[in-house]
């Protein structure tokens, strides 16, 4: 068991993903112990344009502060599964929102297609809430944060008075996972 994990979020400037690094970044750093490094990019567009954030996460000292080979990419986008699918470690782990993402690559990793924007639309009631979702569904596939310790970053965070809209995007992304992928989740890495 690796204890040394590369993460890339990424889609486009709205989507979250900037603030989903930090919650994973916060979940992996302040209440797990870890050691971590954060990396935000963003497109010259403020809204619409290609963003993505890194979260390194680590046992042991981070060496390099910058993802290489990631074990897991997060794709909003089209775009983002296009440019970012090619950097994954053989086998490593892609989530891709099948509403944004139609051309699913074939290569040596493991697809997991959670409908991240769906969910948030008509489960939770918020579309902008599609990067909470996608944090439930990251939990339920790999262990390298526990639940708990995300689930508490994001409400740490976010605005006053959307604990309730949150919690129950997280859930769901959670729950979705555990309830289609039920051989490859929480197994894998």
């Amino acid at each position: 068991m690796s204890d040394y994990f590369e993460v890339r979020l990424s889609g486009s400037g709205g989507q979250g993903m900037m603030l989903a690094g930090t919650f994973l970044a916060e979940a992996a750093g302040i209440y797990d112990d870890k050691n971590i490094v954060l990396c935000k990019s963003y497109g010259p567009e403020a809204r619409g344009g290609a963003c993505r954030s890194e979260v390194i996460i680590s046992a042991k000292p981070i060496v390099y502060p910058e993802v290489q080979e990631p074990d897991l990419v997060l794709a909003m986008t089209q775009e983002a599964c296009n440019k970012y699918y090619k950097d994954l470690k053989p086998g490593g782990i892609m989530i891709v929102d099948p509403e944004h993402v139609q051309e699913i690559p074939e290569a040596n990793i493991e697809i997991f297609q959670v409908p991240l924007t769906r969910i948030a639309r008509e489960e939770v009631g918020n579309e902008i809430t599609a990067n909470v979702v996608a944090l439930g569904a990251f939990a339920a596939i790999v262990d390298w944060v526990t639940r708990d310790s995300i689930r508490k970053a994001i409400l740490d965070r976010t605005p006053k008075g959307t604990d309730d809209l949150n919690k129950k995007a997280f859930d769901y992304g959670y729950k979705y996972v555990l309830n289609n992928y039920k051989e490859t989740a929480r197994k894998v890495g």
